[in-house]
């Protein structure tokens, strides 16, 4: 019967000769899943003997792995703002940098309800993610609002093209326990209705030129979800374009962009008018990939209720 370490140092050389830039970590993960248990546990004990079932697992997985599939799918999860979210080919895996939209979603939200009272009766704030995938943003800020006891002030629309995501975003609603805290819809971007308060969007933004060069697991994903198109702004030339309408006077829109995208995505904004701003946010990483748009009427009511900010 092998051991922790011995069946960690076989998997980690193969994959590093499949070409993973990850092996050791794609190793632990997939052992670990295999077996149960954390990679925390597997890194402390090594010596720990496994069975023939999670050995026959962790091989079918580490075959899986060198044929280039995402870890995140071989495991049937991802972790994103401290919560798992249950991923398939149905959808985009949720990415690291799109944690910033949900920070700054709640950031808008919370100083929405802490800046000024709102009157009693007053509709809930409205929001809507754009292209929800997973609904991992929807869910987390779901999530986040009903920790802070803002959630029953907020209503939250997820919305996507493909019903295959949208049954996989309400799958991880239920698995959070906000499925009745959320509403569905598929659509072209935005459904007809009232403007909302807050937009969030993490469109497809990769030049179709672009999709080949990808890494290889990246061909596991829908192409639905990446291919922006010849410049990578299609969709998000359209989603700009629509916001005259579909954004509230003192509303803002969040858009997760490519890192080289944020004077086009400016420039489409100043295209709306003199009274429309963009400011693009750093990542993490120092890469520009977060724009904040708004009227002058969100810019002003910010400037005389700093709240939260």
């Amino acid at each position: 019967m092998a051991s922790v370490a011995e069946l960690l140092d076989s998997g980690v050389a193969r994959l590093r000769t499949a070409g993973s830039e990850s092996a050791r970590l794609d190793a632990e993960l997939l052992l670990g899943w295999a077996v149960g248990a954390e990679r925390t546990t597997l890194i402390a004990h090594p010596e720990a003997p496994v069975g023939a079932d999670a050995s026959k697992a962790y091989e079918a997985a580490l075959v899986r792995r060198e044929g280039g599939e995402p870890v995140a799918y071989i495991r049937g999860l991802k972790e994103f703002y401290g919560l798992a979210f249950s991923v398939d080919a149905r959808a985009l895996i949720p990415r690291p940098e799109t944690e910033l939209l949900v920070g700054e979603a709640e950031r808008e939200v919370a100083w929405r309800l802490l800046s000024a009272p709102r009157p009693e009766g007053k509709p809930r704030l409205r929001v809507v993610d754009v292209g929800t995938g997973t609904g991992a943003a929807a869910i987390a800020l779901a999530v986040i609002l009903r920790r802070r006891r803002m959630l029953a002030e907020v209503s939250i629309l997820a919305v996507d093209c493909s019903s295959e995501a949208l049954s996989l975003a309400r799958e991880n609603a239920v698995g959070h326990a906000v499925a009745e805290d959320l509403s569905f819809a598929e659509a072209d971007l935005l459904p007809a209705g009232e403007p909302f308060d807050l937009i969030l969007a993490n469109l497809p933004y990769i030049p179709s030129g672009d999709i080949e060069s990808l890494p290889v697991a990246a061909s596991f994903e829908p192409r639905l979800a990446l291919d922006g198109g010849p410049d990578g702004l299609d969709i998000v030339r359209r989603l700009v374009a629509a916001l005259p309408s579909a954004l509230a006077d003192e509303g803002t829109a969040l858009l997760e962009i490519g890192f080289d995208q944020g004077p086009a995505v400016g420039a489409l904004v100043a295209g709306l008018g003199e009274q429309w701003t963009c400011r693009v946010q750093d990542d993490l990483s120092g890469k520009p990939r977060l724009a904040h748009v708004e009227r002058g009427a969100a810019t002003a009511a910010r400037a005389a209720f700093p709240g939260a900010f």
